[in-house]
């Protein structure tokens, strides 16, 4: 038992998906997984243990940004042995040829936050995912005819900003899209020595104005968790 998530070792899964929202996450328990019980509910942010195509799979909500996900990720890692961390989430687009229901494979994650910067002073350390996992989801995209793009993504601490400076910067680089996740997901993976990708749905767009519905994007968005899956437990 760790201080936010209660439950037994060896309840979770060596492979977990990490939706934000928890909603999200007893959506994909229910629609994906096979006898998912529930095993967290520890300030409702629900965590769920089945199977996927006879592969023991856990999926567990992480909330919003970087602070609140790298302490269910640093559990999952450091108390229940989890070996690899697949983000199905979603983000803003900030590219043209990016568009609302598209999905990025993030290869890597520039970020704003200090949260790693903090740990590793002077260097500036890049998050990237790994290989293989990114390989393999990008096949599994293309295998199914989605829309998809692999590149880099760009991990904010915040999501309300007045200023278009940043974001300017960053489509400039040709960073595809914004979420607040990621680079402290692909942090720890490599400070701990694990697996990790995020794959993201776009459900915005910066340039554009375009929007999904919050139900959309609760409940929806099946190919990028089918995709997710796949590439887990190959």
């Amino acid at each position: 038992m760790s201080f936010h998530i209660s439950t037994k070792e060896g309840q979770i899964a060596d492979i977990v998906l990490l939706p934000g929202d928890p909603l999200r996450a007893k959506y994909i328990a229910e629609t994906f997984l096979e006898d998912a019980v529930c095993y967290n509910t520890v300030r409702n942010m629900l965590g769920y243990t089945g199977t996927y195509k006879g592969k023991r799979v856990s999926v567990q909500g992480t909330g919003m940004g970087m602070p609140s996900a790298v302490l269910y990720i640093h559990e999952l890692i450091n108390d229940y042995g989890v070996k690899t961390l697949i983000r199905v989430g979603t983000c803003g687009a900030i590219q043209e040829d990016v568009h609302i229901r598209d999905v990025i494979i993030a290869q890597a994650a520039a970020t704003d936050s200090s949260l790693i910067y903090k740990d590793l002073a002077p260097i500036y350390f890049p998050p990237i995912g790994d290989y293989g996992l990114i390989r393999s989801a990008a096949d599994l995209a293309v295998e199914k005819d989605m829309n998809v793009h692999v590149g880099n993504i760009f991990s904010s601490d915040t999501f309300y900003n007045d200023t278009k400076d940043t974001m300017d910067s960053m489509s400039k680089l040709d960073v595809f899209g914004v979420d607040m996740e990621t680079a402290g997901l692909y942090y720890l993976a490599s400070k701990f020595h694990v697996r990790a990708l995020s794959i993201l749905t776009v459900s915005d767009h910066l340039i554009t104005g375009e929007q999904t519905t919050a139900e959309e994007r609760q409940t929806s968005f099946g190919e990028m968790i089918e995709v997710a899956l796949e590439a887990g437990i190959k």
